[in-house]
């Protein structure tokens, strides 16, 4: 039997960003769900974009990512060989998987207004 190996402190890092880009997505969308931002699709007519709605969504996305880092400094700092790569490991998966998860549910939430 094999033992599982720990996790390095970078790796650790880089799968808890992904956690809170998804995380951070399902907020946005629950914050556009109780603010009515989201608006059922016309499957006839031309799709439009709350500008406004993605600023909020994405500058909430901001805050979270903001909030892990200071969360994060303290308990990694001593065990990464530079203190940047605290701030950029993981930034490209959180913000893909934040946009990609908003979008996703962005479209289903859109689509369930317009069908019910």
């Amino acid at each position: 039997m094999q033992k599982l190996k720990a996790m390095k402190p970078l790796e650790t890092i880089y799968w808890l960003r992904l956690v809170l880009g998804i995380t951070a997505a399902l907020i946005c969308a629950g914050y556009g769900i109780a603010a009515g931002r989201i608006a059922p699709i016309d499957p006839v007519g031309e799709f439009s974009v709350d500008y406004p709605f993605f600023m909020t969504s994405l500058s909430m996305a901001l805050v979270i990512y903001l909030i892990s880092y200071y969360i994060i400094k303290p308990k990694f700092l001593l065990k990464v060989e530079k203190p940047r790569k605290l701030v950029t490991t993981g930034i490209g998966i959180y913000f893909l998987s934040w946009l990609f998860l908003w979008v996703l549910l962005y479209t289903i939430i859109g689509w369930l207004l317009s069908s019910g």
